[in-house]
């Protein structure tokens, strides 16, 4: 949102401060013989800045005779480079917003919108960098140019000393220093959106939801491993406690007798009881004379109870 508010703005002020200014330089010349005197040489400049098609008339102090100077230097490719900077920068932040606000929908679509903005995100900050530090350096060259008293050296009438030149009038710079200062908060400003639009792509959400599993799966595993030994620490105590149950057990069975603790202690330590049957056994045919009505020719079972 700070984006979407903050960029059209500051892009205007970069490129405004920088693309209408016009310089004013005046300097004075008395001669010796007052004749020749020139007591107002107006130099302008301007956007974009070439000083090498600015000139002045400054006399010569002899004859009546004047004499054209030029200032030194082009410094129009910084300057129009950071001016078109800032006036794409103006462009695309006003177009994001539209998309930003009417066509939200078609922005995520197939993440391509989130891809594409990071990208022109990524471009703009560069972009505000190179030409916001080359821009700063080619002012410092305005200034040393425009500077009165190298103005001074370039007026031959000066280096005499019969001569008197001084400056009326300097440049105000105040204007240019801040358009470098905008330059700068337009690079902050961009270059700190680019984590926020980083965030709206696929890259950091895919980044994010594999980072979440890693740290899923190593906590399962750590799970697993703390199980596996917590079993394994336990398994030895509880088999041998069985072994001796059983040995018991089977000591009682052969003797004949079994605690009834002791089977208590078995029915709860084992889930699935097998079910005991009666044991049975053939005996030799019998008969039976006494207190039976019908004798048996057949074997007779005996059960016997445990």
């Amino acid at each position: 949102m700070c984006m979407v508010i903050f960029a059209p703005i500051f892009a205007i002020c970069a490129f405004a401060t920088c693309g209408g200014y016009t310089g004013h330089l005046e300097v004075r010349v008395d001669c010796a013989d007052r004749k020749q005197s020139n007591l107002s040489i107006n130099i302008d400049f301007r956007y974009p800045f070439r000083l090498q098609q600015v000139h002045f008339q400054a006399p010569l102090c002899e004859k009546n005779r004047q004499e054209t100077l030029f200032l030194s230097g082009d410094s129009s490719p910084s300057a129009q480079f950071y001016l078109t900077v800032g006036v794409l920068a103006f462009l695309y932040s006003l177009l994001a917003t539209i998309v930003y606000i009417f066509y939200q929908n078609k922005y995520r679509e197939n993440n391509r919108g989130p891809l594409v903005d990071f990208i022109i995100t990524v471009v703009f900050s560069l972009a505000w960098l190179v030409s916001t530090c080359s821009w700063a350096k080619v002012l410092s060259d305005i200034k040393t140019a425009t500077d009165p008293t190298q103005v001074l050296l370039l007026i031959n009438a000066c280096r005499a000393q019969t001569n008197i030149c001084a400056v009326t009038h300097e440049p105000v710079w105040s204007r240019l220093n801040t358009s470098v200062v905008f330059g700068f908060v337009n690079l902050t400003l961009w270059a700190g959106n680019i984590w926020f639009v980083y965030k709206e792509t696929g890259w950091y959400k895919t980044g994010q939801r594999y980072s979440t599993r890693s740290a899923s799966g190593k906590r399962a595993n750590s799970m697993r491993q703390r199980l596996y030994s917590e079993s394994s620490f336990d398994q030895p105590a509880d088999s041998d406690d069985r072994r001796q149950l059983y040995r018991q057990q089977s000591i009682a069975l052969s003797e004949g007798s079994l605690d009834p603790q002791i089977y208590r202690q078995g029915s709860l330590n084992q889930p699935v009881q097998s079910l005991s049957l009666p044991q049975t056994r053939l005996g030799p045919p019998m008969a039976y004379s006494q207190g039976s009505p019908t004798n048996s020719k057949g074997p007779v079972i005996i059960v016997d109870k445990i």
